[in-house]
This record gives C-alpha cells, sequence and structure tokens, in this order.
C-alpha cells in the first residue's frame, strides 16, 4: 500500500469510528453505522481493507456500546470483514444490488446465526429487526455514495 492509499485508510477507519457513535436501536448497542465507510472502502481501496475497516470498526462499535456479547465481538468482526469484503467483490464486478443484498442478507441472518445456538432463539429473533435496519442503513448509504466518492478519490488521489 501507497501512502495515499494508507491515509485514506485511516481516514475510513476514523469514519468508522464516527459511524459506530450513530447507534440503531437495538437489543445490544453494537448495531450502528460503522459499516458505511467500510462498505465504501471495499470498493475505493479493495475487499481486504474493507474488511480490516470493518472488523476495527464493529469492534470500536462494540466497544462505545459497553461490549455487551464480550469476546463473541471478535467472531461478530470476523463476520463483518467477510462481508464486507464480499460486497465490495461483487460490486467492483458490476453487481452492486447482488453486492448489497448479499450484505443486508448475511449480516441479518447468517453472521446472528450462531447466536441461535450460544445464547437462544429469543435473541436471534430479538435480533433481527434491528440488523435488518441497520444493515439496510449501512448498504443504502454506502451504494448512494461509494459511486462519487470513488471517482473523487480515483481523480484526485489517484489511487
Amino acid at each position: 500500500m501507497n501512502a495515499k492509499k494508507i491515509s485514506l485508510f485511516g481516514i475510513f477507519l476514523a469514519l468508522a469510528v464516527v459511524g459506530a457513535s450513530i447507534k440503531i436501536p437495538a437489543v445490544i448497542a453494537s448495531v450502528a453505522l460503522d459499516m458505511v465507510p467500510a462498505l465504501i472502502g471495499a470498493v475505493v481501496l479493495g475487499g481486504r481493507a474493507g474488511g480490516c475497516i470493518a472488523f476495527f470498526g464493529h469492534l470500536l462499535s462494540a466497544l462505545i456500546g459497553g461490549m455487551p456479547l464480550g469476546p463473541f465481538h471478535v467472531l461478530i468482526a470476523v463476520e463483518m470483514a467477510v462481508l464486507v469484503w464480499v460486497f465490495g467483490y461483487f460490486y467492483q464486478k458490476g453487481k452492486r444490488v447482488l453486492g448489497g443484498v448479499l450484505f443486508v442478507v448475511g449480516n441479518t441472518f447468517l453472521a446472528s446465526l450462531p447466536f441461535l445456538f450460544i445464547i437462544g432463539t429469543g435473541f436471534y429473533v430479538g435480533m433481527i429487526p434491528s440488523l435488518c435496519i441497520g444493515s439496510l442503513l449501512n448498504t443504502i448509504l454506502a451504494i448512494l455514495l461509494t459511486p462519487s466518492l470513488s471517482t473523487y478519490f480515483a481523480k484526485r488521489l489517484h489511487v
């Protein structure tokens, strides 16, 4: 990674911290807008960088929310990194709607699936609405903002 990409990575990570502070009302306080910069970062900087932003963005969101699931947030952070990588992969292939749908479905139903067995059905079902709303907001904002931001960075920073 060159200096411009490292700087841009830092900016997206800082924006993930800001997004982590904007909470979506949920059963646990780690549902937030921290994935918007990660999703955009996956398109602008590549899937691995976006995944790293997602990983740290979720951990920061959980930390701000009081780490309600303790060490399980590391599992969630890994899941977020994978989902953001998948979004970036499909977006860069010109299938941005498919990438968005996969992110929303994956974040809403698949990423929370281990907690069906760890915590129980009530927690899993209770998390679905807020995860769906949070995933939709993160994805819609990212899809709306990415075209102009990726053009801006491509022209001015030669990323």
